[in-house]
């Protein structure tokens, strides 16, 4: 901070200095003046303002330092009481406009909050129509657009449930209740609710499980598992899909591999990233770019960590890596 005050007080230290020069000049020139008693108080001169200086400097910069070290946030309570009226213009300001901010910002929270309540709703509303729709796909004869019918359906059905899951992830933290899961029932939950889709592309299942139980939220696991084989399924040609459980160093580890067409290498670090597709893909119309992004953001939360292998052409394997029981202690306190 001494190099930013003297650089805001070089204009008044300029002029004192000039002023001292000038002082020495004209006793130079004039030689009734005498020179060395004029240097002398010039020298006392100097002496006494850098005196002057030195005892300004803490106070001046002290109500200036304490905006530089403040976090960038609308909390004014670290700011120093101006002590001057330039000070008291600037807190003025500052007061004034954090206000203004917290006032929008409180307005703009009221607006999502209802925005999400109304989309929520909405949705639940759509799935009781859509509920009725399938009971009656089922009740249909003609297998082929039976098929077909059931196909659309669950399209719609999980890109709904991908509108609901992305409402409520900033607020997940207060959704999740941890306790021990079977993993073979979530596992084979989410392979049913695709079992139509699966069928119509002729895709199958080999599931390997050594390790049967992990610790995490069942509502959320099962919708990253969704969104794991969501994208196994909609980018496999006619092969098996590959789940496998085991443990590395106390920690269960879920593998999906699929024999699909496969991520570029230069894709692979965007994957995750919101609304990212694909930049080999980037005509694919039927990719929103949410699912991977949405489902890394449930397993951040879930200390579940994401690893991908990916080979044009030849497949993907996702790799879920859960963390040891005593680490939900951070999430549960439990």
């Amino acid at each position: 901070m001494i190099k930013t005050f003297l650089i805001e007080r070089f204009s008044w230290i300029l002029f004192f200095l000039l002023t001292q020069v000038l002082v020495v000049f004209v006793s130079f020139i004039d030689s009734s003046i005498p020179l060395k008693s004029l240097l002398y108080i010039v020298f006392l001169s100097l002496l006494l303002f850098i005196i002057f200086l030195v005892i300004r400097y803490p106070k001046e910069i002290k109500f200036y330092k304490s905006l530089v070290e403040r976090e960038d946030n609308l909390d004014l309570t670290g700011v120093e009481e101006s002590n001057s009226p330039f000070e008291e213009i600037v807190e003025n300001s500052l007061t004034n406009q954090t206000s203004l901010l917290k006032k929008i910002a409180i307005q703009n929270q009221t607006y999502l909050e209802q925005e999400k309540d109304e989309l929520l709703s909405w949705i639940h509303e759509v799935k009781t129509p859509l509920t009725a729709m399938h009971l009656m796909i089922d009740r249909m004869k003609d297998e082929k657009l039976k098929s077909n019918l059931t196909y659309e359906w669950l399209r719609i059905h999980l890109l709904l449930d991908q509108q609901l899951h992305q409402k409520r992830i900033p607020f997940i933290e207060n959704d999740l209740y941890i306790e021990k899961i079977q993993l073979e029932d979530v596992i084979y939950s989410e392979i049913k609710t695709l079992q139509s889709w699966c069928i119509h592309k002729g895709i199958g299942f080999d599931i390997e499980l050594e390790e049967l139980e992990v610790f995490s939220d069942a509502k959320w696991l099962s919708y990253i598992l969704r969104q794991l084989l969501t994208n196994a399924v909609k980018y496999s040609p006619s092969s098996d899909i590959r789940i496998i459980s085991k443990q590395k160093n106390e920690q269960v580890i879920l593998e999906i591999e699929d024999f699909g067409r496969g991520i570029h290498s230069k894709d692979l670090p965007r994957i995750f990233e919101k609304g990212f597709t694909s930049t080999i893909q980037h005509q694919d119309n039927a990719s929103t770019g949410m699912g991977l992004y949405l489902a890394k953001k449930a397993a951040q939360s879930l200390h579940i960590t994401f690893q991908v292998k990916s080979e044009l052409d030849k497949g993907s394997t996702f790799t879920l890596t859960f963390p040891k029981r005593n680490e939900f202690v951070k999430i549960t306190g439990m």
